[in-house]
């Protein structure tokens, strides 16, 4: 009968130090979240997330931790390396000699993609401190009131408020990077945005049992919709295509081996939750432009700002259907920059392997390409479905007359927090099996 190697978590020194060093580290992160940026009212920035600003700023927060909300020195979480990572990952295809440097040593390419990450992850803080703080101050002054203490312009107290938010976000990058090190290993990054999900649970349970009437029955439909949704993310994210693969037979002395055959797994959702940040990045990016001209004293360019904002603000109807479009098209986008980055073709040229009926080489990464097409159709549709989630929850059931339903963790957020868990499990299962800790092998 065989037991699962789970017992032995808290037996290894090593791997128990990990987890609880992780925990401490995710534990400093949450209270530094609560630390405020200096010069900011947290009031009327209350007041805009509870607004129109809502659904624009969800995403936001949710890749800050809920930090936004709080408007602390992490406030913007580490969504700026998250998109500088993606910005140099779309770029190194495109330049020659990028592409060279990857190719011809991995390794290198790896920590030179690194360096450079952290390089360009300083100024898109900056400048996504600077661009938030304006969108806020924009939503704040149409409610009649300012998220500053002080005239936004070139001062020291402006200064004094970029620079805490940007060396925020490079603290909250530093403690991923420990994690992943001295932690439980590659997965910093995942698990502090994890924990910001996650620490949000309360607070939006808190708002369903507001509702003295309904709570019950709303609570019900909640939990249903997670359950549902999980399922459905397990088992679209699980889901792969393997593709038959024939390798060559190897010489043991004298004698030559017989052709192994193998399989290539490939995924039926291999983006991941990129398409969503993407696509949302640029459904904003017209409302946060919108918002320096919204005070314009020509009449047609206001009315043009005001309507980028209220359609790109995610207030309109309009916005949902263009999230859901973008969220596909991205799906297959960046799926397709992935695998051409992979080159599955030239890899199994080189290792002599072949897929029955097909030339070997670039044919061969030809023919995988349209495979892998074809299985992310459903789950860039899924994608999409899980983006509008909200809206489509709202439909049912509304809350507070908006077209946004409200869950205990977004579907975006479900979308993490089950790639996370199963990372983080079967990153514990490789250490415990490394150990010699393997589940096959504890055979009462």
């Amino acid at each position: 009968m065989r037991r699962s190697a789970w017992r032995f978590l808290f037996f290894s020194a090593d791997i128990r130090n990990r987890l609880l060093l992780s925990i401490m580290l995710l534990i400093l992160y949450r209270l530094v979240a609560h630390v405020p940026v200096p010069g900011v009212n947290r009031d009327a920035i209350a007041g805009v997330l509870g607004g129109q600003g809502q659904t624009l700023f969800g995403l936001l927060d949710l890749l800050s931790g809920g930090t936004v909300s709080n408007f602390s020195v992490l406030a913007m979480g580490v969504y700026p390396y998250i998109t500088a990572q993606i910005i140099l990952q779309l770029v190194t295809p495109l330049i020659p000699a990028l592409q060279r440097r990857m190719e011809e040593d991995p390794r290198e390419g790896r920590k030179w993609m690194e360096k450079w990450t952290y390089y360009l992850a300083v100024p898109m803080a900056a400048l996504n401190a600077i661009g938030q703080i304006r969108l806020f101050q924009q939503y704040a002054i149409g409610q009649g009131e300012s998220v500053l203490t002080y005239q936004l312009g070139l001062n020291l107290s402006t200064f004094t408020t970029i620079l805490s938010m940007t060396a925020g976000t490079m603290f909250a990058i530093w403690l991923g990077e420990l994690i992943s090190e001295y932690g439980i290993r590659n997965q910093g990054l995942s698990l502090i945005i994890f924990a910001g999900i996650v620490s949000r649970i309360p607070s939006n349970l808190g708002q369903i049992l507001v509702d003295q009437e309904q709570r019950g029955s709303l609570l019900l439909f909640v939990l249903l919709i997670m359950i549902v949704t999980i399922f459905a993310i397990v088992f679209v994210q699980e889901g792969r295509r393997n593709v038959p693969v024939m390798y060559p037979g190897r010489r043991v002395g004298h004698r030559m081996s017989m052709p192994v055959k193998g399989t290539l797994p490939l995924m039926v959702n291999m983006a991941g939750m990129i398409p969503l940040i993407f696509a949302q990045s640029l459904l904003t990016f017209p409302a946060v432009v919108a918002q320096f001209f919204i005070g314009s004293a020509n009449a047609t360019v206001q009315n043009i700002a005001v309507w980028l904002q209220n359609t790109f603000g995610g207030i309109s109807n309009t916005y949902w259907v263009l999230y859901f479009l973008f969220v596909v098209g991205f799906t297959f986008f960046y799926t397709d920059v992935l695998f051409a980055q992979q080159n599955y073709g030239e890899n199994l040229k080189r290792s002599g392997a072949q897929v029955p009926g097909v030339t070997k080489g670039v044919a061969t990464q030809r023919y995988l390409t349209r495979v892998l097409r074809r299985i992310t159709l459903p789950g860039a549709v899924f994608l999409g479905i899980v983006a509008v989630m909200p809206f489509l929850v709202g439909l049912v059931w509304p809350v507070g007359g908006k077209n946004t339903g409200l869950l205990l963790v977004s579907s975006a957020g479900l979308l993490i927090v089950v790639g996370v868990i199963r990372d983080v499990y079967r990153s514990i299962e490789a250490e415990l099996k490394l150990r010699g800790y393997d589940q096959a092998l504890l055979v009462r």
